[in-house]
């Protein structure tokens, strides 16, 4: 994983427009290079385990779309429930599914703080006329 790259903010349609790239096991979303995401969203649904419980799945839904999200290690020793409202970052990868999936490397229960929901929407909206939308732009 390479932390020189930004983790987006996103939302999940959007990453239903991201590119694998030929080399460095990233992605390209209008030219923007990136390998990790950050989403916030309701969880949907209960942890499913695996791999001997040391690993679990949970979906988030940000209303745009919903992105399968793996959880390991500290992150399985919290509660997590269907309802709570998360902010997520994680590498991306594209599974082979529909859904967008999230290794978590960080996920904080924002539930405690209704106000950041509504928040988030504008941040992505905001960050992506400061910074992405001249990269798309340069691109025409």
């Amino acid at each position: 994983m390479d932390y020189s790259l930004a983790a987006l903010k996103l939302l999940c349609v959007q990453l239903g427009s991201a590119r694998q790239t030929t080399s460095q096991n990233a992605f390209t979303l209008g030219g923007i290079l990136f390998q990790r995401a950050w989403l916030q969203g309701v969880l949907v649904s209960t942890p499913s385990f695996s791999d001997g419980g040391r690993t679990a799945r949970l979906q988030l839904d940000d209303g745009t779309g919903v992105a399968e999200l793996f959880i390991s290690g500290d992150f399985l020793n919290r509660s997590w429930e269907t309802g709570m409202y998360v902010m997520v970052v994680g590498g991306y990868f594209v599974g082979a599914g529909d859904a967008p999936m999230i290794k978590v490397h960080k996920i904080v229960d924002l539930s405690p703080f209704p106000d950041r929901e509504s928040m988030w929407y504008l941040e992505v909206m905001e960050v992506f006329k400061l910074f992405y939308q001249p990269l798309f732009e340069e691109r025409d």
